[in-house]
């Protein structure tokens, strides 16, 4: 139950609450909350991250590493970003669709090779989907199996390409 007297610390590492009731600190999202959302938007299932703890550091920035520590936790980094959740819509990191997108069974877009070429090199494109909109795990067949690229974000039938700059690739 959230009582006011717990902030949060951008400069530490907090593990998140495992249930809402746990919750502690105002607008945290909680452990079951995150799984729930991977497993509802993605098709991703909890069981795919039981061997990993999850942790906030500033505001809403999800970071997950495999195993646990004692919280609060006080490095600069710690496992990957994996999730920003402070916002109205939740969005993965890149890192994260790259490592868990194949697990996924929803909201999966699978690019033709030229426009996997114009999502790597960061560009937006126009895209027929019948899917949800927001964001999608997006992928190109890689030596006959689906491998993902990173995540787009789908609105107005255009899908987008959050792709960083330092990551953007000419194909």
């Amino acid at each position: 139950m959230t009582d006011g007297s717990a902030t949060n610390d951008g400069q530490r590492f907090d593990r998140l609450p495992a249930t809402p009731a746990d919750r502690e600190v105002e607008g945290r999202a909680s452990r079951q909350e995150v799984l729930d959302w991977w497993d509802e938007r993605f098709g991703v299932p909890p069981e795919t991250f039981e061997d990993f703890s999850l942790w906030e550091k500033g505001k809403g920035k999800i970071w997950l590493l495999r195993g646990d520590l004692a919280s609060p936790v006080d490095v600069e980094a710690l496992g990957m970003t994996f999730l920003r959740t402070r916002q109205k819509h939740w969005k993965p990191t890149m890192n994260a669709v790259q490592r868990f997108g194949a697990e996924a069974t929803r909201n999966v877009v699978e690019l033709t090779r030229e426009q996997a070429r114009r999502f790597a090199r960061g560009d937006d494109q126009e895209l027929d989907w019948d899917g949800d909109w927001g964001y999608l795990v997006v992928t190109h067949d890689l030596a006959g199996g689906e491998a993902p690229l990173g995540v787009g974000l789908y609105v107005h039938g255009e899908l987008r390409s959050p792709v960083p700059k330092g990551r953007q690739r000419d194909l």
